[in-house]
């Protein structure tokens, strides 16, 4: 059975994720994740407080770990009979597919992701920014929103295309507003405001360029074991692990369409991480393929059995 594995991105978080893996993997999430951080990925989700693991520096790292870690289970566990032939990531997940398919080591992908969340958390403070859900709509309706708004000074963009009916668009915290009181006249339903810390995927994020474009510079990047998808361009990494991961930042996450672009080549398709977020958007977008969730060590158990 060919198998594509899916990995969360921000927002998967919660306070008690990971409690298994913890104790499964001691040595991956301790005091080797620690050295790193500077800060125990362990404690703060076992305890948290949960505005402490929410803000993005803390989020980022946090669900990398936890999704690496039950990532090394499932594979571990399903060397003999189940063949993972591609990976994709939801945003920050993409380091985690990259890190899964051998192209960045554990730890490089860990530090990258501390680097990355902490640069755009930085940036997110210096706007008043923020991200909508839009409600009926299609990546057409969405642009002409966008589109429209810039024409007259504003500054919102279409940041996630998820799955059929599931948009995004960011920009400033006015334009937000402006989409929510004018989303109607672009024939959608409505516009919901997103409790994220401000407008990723787009030129909001401009100031974390510099700083992840340091950072991927000094990183030695793999050949992959299987395929990843990028975000920004819903085909397979080539040789441009770097730059494409600095351009993933500022650029649109295109995730409906990785999925069909996945749909080819694969049998099902396996969340692996908290929550069950890429699921939901896979069931949505290629209905046909089956998808299963490893969320934790029974559900691992249990999808083993499903697949096996």
């Amino acid at each position: 059975m060919k198998i594509g594995v899916l990995f969360p991105g921000q927002g998967a978080q919660f306070v008690g994720m990971g409690t298994e893996v913890f104790a499964a993997r001691p040595n991956l999430l301790g005091e080797r994740a620690t050295d790193i951080l500077g800060w125990s990925l362990v404690d703060l989700c076992s305890q948290g407080p949960e505005e402490k693991l929410t803000l993005t520096e803390h989020a980022q790292p946090a669900l990398y770990g936890v999704s690496f870690a039950l990532w090394d289970m499932f594979s571990s566990a399903a060397a003999d009979h189940i063949r993972v032939v591609a990976a994709a990531g939801h945003s920050l997940g993409e380091y985690t597919a990259l890190a899964a398919a051998g192209v960045l080591s554990f730890e490089d992908g860990l530090w990258l992701v501390d680097q990355r969340g902490r640069a755009m958390g930085k940036a997110a403070a210096e706007a008043d920014s923020s991200m909508a859900a839009l409600i009926g709509a299609d990546e057409e309706k969405a642009e002409a929103l966008a589109s429209y708004r810039r024409s007259e000074g504003g500054h919102l963009w279409v940041a996630n295309l998820n799955a059929p009916g599931q948009v995004v668009v960011a920009g400033g915290a006015e334009d937000i507003l402006w989409a929510q009181d004018h989303v109607k006249e672009f024939d959608m339903r409505r516009a919901i405001v997103l409790k994220v810390a401000g407008a990723f995927h787009t030129p909001f994020m401009a100031s974390a360029v510099g700083v992840l474009s340091q950072a991927v510079a000094t990183v030695d990047f793999g050949e992959p074991r299987f395929s990843v998808y990028a975000n920004t361009t819903a085909a397979p990494y080539g040789s441009e692990v770097g730059p494409t991961l600095v351009e993933q930042v500022v650029g649109q996450v295109r995730f409906m369409d990785v999925l069909i672009a996945m749909s080819a080549e694969v049998d099902a398709f396996v969340h692996i991480g908290p929550g069950d977020v890429t699921a939901g958007m896979a069931k949505r977008t290629v209905p046909d393929v089956p998808v299963h969730i490893v969320n934790n060590e029974e559900s691992l158990s249990e999808v083993l059995e499903a697949l096996g």
